[in-house]
């Protein structure tokens, strides 16, 4: 048996292809581009402008120009199909499922929207969609499919199968048959291997399992992801309030709202306030950069200030300012440690609903130990390198209260902006850094004026 050969984008490949493009040579980009997935020819796309990149799709089947154009960025989706005329457009919607046929139309001005959904073939597609268009991008409905196979629990496995002969074609993947009622209320879900093992006059109502997990419309997406994590499921029933079946949301489309929502924390974490990618203009990069650095700055006036007020203690003894760096070094790494745990422990709902007491307690002997060490290694560094043994001291007790109290710190800080519906991803960049920064600085010097 052959095996696939993984596609690789080299130079040579590349430079080949863009003279297959400049002198049209369909026959080349045809052949060159068969059995390539569409992702990877999507990879190859981003190297072309927008004109050449419409070229290449103009020659392959509509199927796979559908699917590469459904798997570019959104912000970059837009601007391309732009390109396209109306028409055009209808035949990537045809053979889409309605979610992704609704991404695509979504980024297209109302009007084009219009003549779009005039030309396809399909009424009961173009009903779908014009259903999907009325949710929220980032709700359960928003995100759902409205192809799926249903069975009425009256039916027996042969009309359950002739129903999934007839809407085989419609759902490019069958996940699991959802068992309905008379008003199509969601009962419960049946097996493809249940189905097919048991005798055809058996009745659907004894072979289905009640216990089916499903979401109703204006769920969030990133509630909908946790719930799919959590049960490790690969689809996902969507009902309405009265619990009528809608759609089904697959494990593809979560997939991108956890790339999408990592991506989002990454940024906060590192101090930047928007989606943003190192394409984007000038402009666009330093909106969503400049604001955090604007607070770190002011954030170091302040630390500047306090330096200021312990100045009479700076001059009598230079050395002090030698640990300040160390100080706050250590003070914003702890907060970003603990915060970050705790980051990620808010991705599961239920982590904090029972034993707060108890976290926050083990949090609180795990900082003692680390602040012990670390206490333990600066005093015996210091005098190693002929430090006097009171500001070792000195310095050795304010670092352990630094490492305690910035641990308390970046703890709580995630919690409460949770309570307060603030993503806590905030906690894990500049924020926690700067009011570390400050904490540690007061409490050095505060320690320092109480000993020296």
């Amino acid at each position: 048996m052959e095996e696939d050969v993984q596609f690789e984008l080299t130079k040579e490949f590349l430079e080949k292809f863009r003279q297959g493009i400049v002198s049209q040579n369909t026959d080349f980009i045809i052949s060159s581009l068969e059995n390539i997935p569409a992702a990877d020819i999507t990879l190859l796309l981003h190297n072309f402008n927008a004109d050449e990149s419409k070229y290449v799709i103009d020659q392959l089947d509509v199927v796979i120009g559908a699917e590469i154009i459904i798997d570019l960025d959104e912000d970059v989706r837009e601007r391309f199909i732009s390109e396209f005329s109306s028409s055009e457009i209808a035949k990537f919607v045809n053979t889409l499922d309605s979610d992704d046929a609704v991404d695509l139309l979504s980024g297209l001005p109302l009007k084009e929207r219009e003549e779009v959904l005039a030309e396809i073939d399909d009424s009961e597609k173009e009903a779908h969609i014009l259903d999907l268009l009325r949710y929220d991008d980032d709700s359960a409905g928003g995100l759902m499919a409205k192809e799926l196979i249903k069975a009425n629990v009256n039916w027996n496995v042969v009309q359950c199968i002739e129903e999934i002969r007839r809407q085989g074609e419609k759902v490019s993947k069958i996940h699991a048959v959802y068992v309905v009622d008379n008003n199509d209320t969601l009962l419960g879900r049946v097996s493809l291997r249940r189905i097919i093992l048991s005798e055809d006059n058996v009745k659907i109502a004894d072979i289905y399992e009640d216990n089916v997990v499903s979401v109703e419309t204006f769920v969030d997406d990133e509630e909908v992801a946790s719930m799919m994590q959590r049960y490790n499921l690969e689809a996902v029933p969507v009902v309405n309030v009265h619990g009528k079946l809608l759609g089904r949301i697959t494990i593809d489309d979560i997939v991108d709202v956890i790339t999408e929502t990592a991506e989002e924390e990454r940024q906060l974490m590192t101090g930047i306030s928007a989606d943003v990618e190192e394409k984007d203009s000038v402009w666009m990069l330093t909106k969503a950069r400049l604001p955090w650095l604007v607070i770190g700055i002011v954030g170091g006036l302040v630390s500047a200030e306090f330096i200021k007020f312990f100045e009479e203690d700076l001059a009598r003894i230079v050395a002090i300012a030698f640990f300040i760096p160390l100080i706050q070094a250590t003070g914003g790494n702890v907060g970003i440690q603990s915060s970050s745990i705790v980051v990620q422990s808010l991705a599961s709902p239920s982590v904090f609903e029972h034993g707060m007491t108890k976290r926050l307690f083990k949090v609180l002997l795990v900082s003692l130990l680390n602040g012990v060490v670390l206490a333990l290694l600066v005093f015996g560094s210091n005098l190693l390198f002929g430090g006097t043994a009171n500001l070792s001291i000195v310095v050795s007790i304010a670092l352990f209260s630094v490492v305690v109290i910035a641990s308390l710190v970046g703890t709580i800080t995630p919690l409460i902006l949770d309570k307060f519906e603030i993503n806590p991803a905030l906690a894990s960049g500049p924020f926690i850094t700067t009011t570390n920064d400050i904490i540690g600085l007061a409490i050095y010097f505060f320690v320092i004026h109480l000993l020296l």
